[in-house]
């Protein structure tokens, strides 16, 4: 296994290490902590009564399995050793299958691969709507268990309360209340293992769903229900996918310390308990997960910490869509926009308000549309099992293109991985007319956003850049008797890291002068998530008072040229920071021209660009040194 590539080590300490793994905790393990809320519950009603023993054993036993080898055997053993300079995700993937630098840049096209890819991504949109949904739409509830006089539409109401406040306080940022993230679900891990095992100790004969035959047996002898049941199951694995997006946050080794000395134990603990408590009682309709709890105080203490686990697991996919805008910002596959940093220690942890009032609006849309946990169910599943599949075929073309393992070695074990995610996906299919179409045109309107954008981009660059004026030229026109050189410094930002931007020739045109400084400077995105500050800047002289700067940035990161701009003057370039002039174009779209685009791919990517937040903003630079200049373009 030639390549075979290994995660970027955490070198931490004793105590440092436990940090890592009870943040792990917090973070990763939110999602897929909160399923016993409702899996098994989906499961049971996915199959006849008649058979109840052979029923509850048959889906334990698939749980059991499914968590075994998506999340130990796949993730765990394979998918999160493919890391991006210690950065997981699917844009990681989409980096390293990219080893040989040329695509994924401007004017680099999206091929078919790369579509598969953006729309793996573009689903982790609706993955990120629909878990706050349903995991704190499940855990409201619980009170219905406490009292039965509670309705649903309160339950509803209550739901649609808790997202309002979770999604109110998102522009706080992650500092403060990510402290209390991991010490949380270690509290609920444990509390949801110990009382899971207090109803195994009562009814042992459970453990027998270890036998991966019970669930194989189940799936034969119910053919017909075989579909429900399996999309039920995958219900248990979902947030597996989270193990591997923040991969770069806490590392592969501290995720798995997390996994199997907390996460797996638990959850297998408190799906076992569920199953001893169906046995014993059979045809009843209480809740399986709030029955595991003598009715009462323990009841409402466990619906209060299901509330808190809820929000916990909301929260962990909510910042993980803020960091997947940014990083497809960054790639040049989304629009630009405002990204508030609420903890100046830590870069990853960012606010997106448009993104978050969209979700937000989308969630409770969600939430009163469906109305409960067993509807949203079925709308559940198929944005999962789709990113899953997309990972298995970004992660083969990695190992066969960047780490070089033979066919004959590659195609068995993600043949095995698609065979498993495909099953699942296929199983899913049958939800579409019922809910399942909602994360299909979430991940499809995004996919069409990031597409025409990335498009839209890519026929702008090769137009500008197509008959650039070379830097020879550029000295000629700096040197002409006919152009006054007058005092300050000209920033012109460059797109095109080696050619003249045209905002310049259109400032010399129009005024005839030019400044005794002037920088080109451009800001490039690497495939990387972060650059090294010694690879951050390149700055170079080209004559006659011209400098050319080049900034390297990881698409983990946000561009700070103010901050920039002083370490190109400690470089040696006569910059005077409060008298330079940044130089921008704006675009103006015009869309009858001849671009090989359709219509209403020009009128939204026209749409887009007029409400793109500003480059100015972006690169956060001092607003009254800013001049733009229009470029009609026509597309």
């Amino acid at each position: 296994m030639t390549g075979f590539m290994q995660t970027t080590p955490h070198k931490v300490g004793t105590a440092a290490g436990a940090g890592l793994t009870l943040g792990a905790l917090g973070v990763v393990f939110g999602d897929i902590g909160t399923s016993p809320l409702y899996a098994l519950r989906q499961c049971l009603a996915a199959l006849p009564p008649a058979e109840h023993t052979a029923a509850v054993l048959g889906a334990l036993s698939l749980i059991f399995w499914a968590l075994t080898f998506e999340v130990s055997f796949k993730y765990l053993g394979f998918v999160m050793r493919a890391d991006n300079r210690g950065e997981g995700g699917i844009f990681a993937l989409l980096a390293l299958s990219h080893h040989d630098g040329g695509k994924g840049k401007p004017g680099g096209g999206t091929g078919p691969f790369m579509l598969v890819i953006l729309f793996g991504a573009a689903l982790l949109y609706g993955d990120g709507v629909i878990t706050p949904a349903i995991s704190v739409l499940s855990a409201a509830e619980g009170f219905k268990s406490f009292d039965s006089r509670i309705t649903t539409p309160q339950v509803v109401a209550i739901a649609c309360v808790i997202l309002v406040l979770l999604f109110a306080v998102q522009s706080k940022g992650t500092k403060t209340i990510g402290r209390v993230f991991g010490p949380l679900m270690l509290v609920w891990f444990f509390t949801i293992g110990v009382i899971g095992v207090w109803h195994i100790v009562d009814t042992p004969q459970v453990l027998a769903a270890l036998n991966p035959l019970h669930g194989i047996r189940l799936l034969l002898a119910h053919p017909w229900q075989a579909g429900a049941l399996l999309g039920a199951v995958i219900l248990a694995i979902t947030g597996a996918e989270a193990l591997y997006a923040d991969m770069g946050h806490f590392g592969r080794g501290a995720i798995s310390w997390a996994w199997y000395l907390i996460a797996f134990p638990g959850l297998v603990a408190n799906y076992f308990g569920q199953g001893a408590y169906a046995l014993t009682h059979p045809g009843t309709a209480a809740h399986p997960f709030f029955a595991l709890v003598p009715e009462g105080g323990p009841q409402l203490a466990l619906i209060g910490l299901s509330i808190a686990a809820a929000s916990v697991a909301s929260q962990a996919l909510i910042s993980g869509v803020f960091s997947l805008t940014r990083q497809a910002i960054q790639l040049g596959y989304f629009p630009r926009l405002k990204i508030t940093y609420t903890n100046p220690d830590q870069s990853g942890q960012i606010y997106l308000p448009l993104v978050n009032l969209t979700l937000a609006l989308t969630t409770i849309a969600v939430v009163l549309l469906f109305r409960s946990s067993d509807n949203l169910g079925i709308a559940y599943g198929v944005a999962v099992t789709g990113t899953m599949v997309v990972t298995t075929i970004a992660f083969f073309r990695v190992i066969r293109q960047r780490w070089r393992w033979s066919l004959w070695l590659a195609a068995p074990l993600c043949g095995l991985f698609i065979l498993f995610d495909t099953t699942f996906f296929a199983a899913n299919l049958h939800k579409f007319i019922d809910g399942g179409w909602l994360p299909i045109a979430i991940g499809l309107a995004v996919l069409t956003i990031m597409h025409t954008w990335r498009r839209g981009k890519d026929e702008i660059f090769r137009r500008i850049y197509a008959n650039e004026i070379t830097e020879d030229e550029l000295c000629k026109i700096a040197s002409s008797d006919r152009i006054v050189r007058v005092r300050g410094t000209a920033v012109f930002m460059a797109g095109n890291p080696t050619g003249t931007p045209l905002v310049l020739l259109h400032h010399v045109k129009a005024n005839k002068v030019l400044h005794e400084t002037v920088l080109l400077l451009s800001v490039v995105t690497e495939d990387v998530p972060n650059v090294p500050d010694g690879a951050r800047l390149e700055v170079r002289e080209i004559g006659e008072g011209v400098w050319r700067a080049i900034a390297r940035y990881g698409y983990m990161e946000s561009p700070d040229v103010t901050a920039l701009m002083e370490k190109i003057g400690a470089t040696g370039v006569p910059v005077k920071l409060d008298e330079a002039t940044y130089y921008f174009n704006r675009e103006m779209i015009i869309t009858d021209g001849d671009t090989k685009m359709w219509q209403w791919q020009k009128r939204l990517y026209a749409l887009l660009s007029r409400n793109a937040r500003p480059v100015r903003d972006y690169y956060r630079l001092p607003p009254m040194q800013i001049i733009e200049v229009g470029l009609p373009i026509q597309l």
